[in-house]
């Protein structure tokens, strides 16, 4: 269930769409994920995330040019909820660390024994 309402997403990011419940409820559903945080904090995580996947659909423009009618667009793919300062505020907030590891699969991960770290490679510990 949403923490946030459309107005108070549209208080951090200007936007013309006529809808941001597809984006809150996105948002909600991944910090539903996250444990360990109060309720108020939970809210502006949620807040700032759909403000995040706000910004992916309507893209905010990071130069124009009048001559020529020139658009430029902010952010890259692949930076997940880096391409946004709305999703790098959202991580900032969740103190647990779970929206930074939202969207890592594929990555080896490292393991770590008595100490030091295992090479996958090769399987030698370093310590």
């Amino acid at each position: 269930m949403a923490r946030v309402s459309g107005s108070e997403v549209q208080d951090i990011i200007d936007t013309d769409l006529e809808t941001l419940t597809p984006f809150i409820d996105a948002a909600s559903q991944l910090v539903d994920g996250i444990s360990g945080l109060g309720t108020a904090t939970l809210k502006e995580i949620e807040r700032w995330l759909a403000a995040h996947f706000v910004a992916i659909r309507d893209q905010r423009t990071a130069k124009d040019s009048v001559g020529d009618s020139s658009h430029t667009y902010g952010g890259k793919t692949g930076m997940g909820l880096d391409f946004t300062s709305y999703g790098q505020m959202a991580k900032a907030l969740d103190t647990t660390g779970y929206l930074a590891t939202v969207g890592t699969y594929g990555k080896k991960p490292s393991l770590t024994y008595l100490g030091g770290v295992v090479d996958e490679t090769t399987g030698n510990v370093e310590v």
